[in-house]
């Protein structure tokens, strides 16, 4: 039993080494970019619309909504990035059904990595809709006393996206290997399903999460007009 498909090793040539986390780190964006290439190279714009366009347009919607719901006020914004971490990270979980896989999300390398491209993401985005000046100046409000609190804010959080999801992922991996070994099949195929819908409960958590951290990077605060009366 391993903890982390790091040790998991398939070649090695001196200090290159391919485990399963590149591997199937690679093979999963393989599978996601030419499943939406599929799917999306023969779109339609009439009534007639093919299942596989209806259900993406299901998926979309869905996903702009609850960006929406997050409090960002145009979704189609967000969505590319946001939409792209839901579905990776839903999709490292649902392929946990399939004998020999890795979930690369099971390495705190993956996770570090998601982690630091929402921690990239916040201030590209904020800085986009405030401004330079206007997003910077977040971080001394309501003092200045504030800013190094904020910046540990911003790294700890960052942590703790990390640490979460590679903690559940990784738990839910041992439990399964640990139960194989000493109760009958059936039961670690219950543990596996579980496993698999905690899996999309961190999905799905991850998502929101990096949703609301935008969100409070992207708020435009409204200074009070002066000319106005009570």
């Amino acid at each position: 039993m391993h903890l982390s498909p790091d040790q998991v090793i398939y070649w090695q040539y001196g200090l290159f080494k391919l485990n399963a986390t590149i591997a199937f780190t690679w093979a999963l964006m393989l599978a996601l970019t030419c499943g939406a290439w599929l799917i999306t190279r023969k779109l339609s714009h009439g009534m007639q619309r093919s299942r596989w366009q209806n259900a993406l347009e299901i998926v979309v919607t869905t996903i702009e909504a609850q960006i929406s719901d997050v409090g960002l006020e145009q979704p189609r914004h967000y969505i590319s990035f946001l939409g792209t971490l839901l579905l990776y990270v839903g999709a490292a979980s649902i392929c946990t059904i399939i004998p020999g896989y890795e979930p690369p999300t099971g390495s705190l390398s993956t996770t570090t990595a998601l982690a630091l491209c929402v921690l990239v993401a916040v201030p590209l985005f904020g800085v986009a809709e405030q401004g330079v000046k206007g997003y910077l100046a977040s971080y001394t409000e309501p003092t200045w006393l504030m800013l190094p609190f904020n910046l540990i804010s911003e790294l700890s959080r960052t942590l703790a996206l990390a640490v979460r999801l590679f903690g559940n992922m990784m738990s839910g991996a041992m439990i399964v290997a640990i139960l194989l070994t000493i109760t009958p099949f059936i039961f670690p195929v219950v543990m596996t399903l579980l496993g698999l819908l905690t899996g999309l409960v961190q999905a799905y958590i991850f998502f929101i999460l990096a949703a609301v951290y935008i969100a409070a990077a992207t708020r435009v605060r409204k200074r009070p007009d002066p000319t106005a009366t009570s």
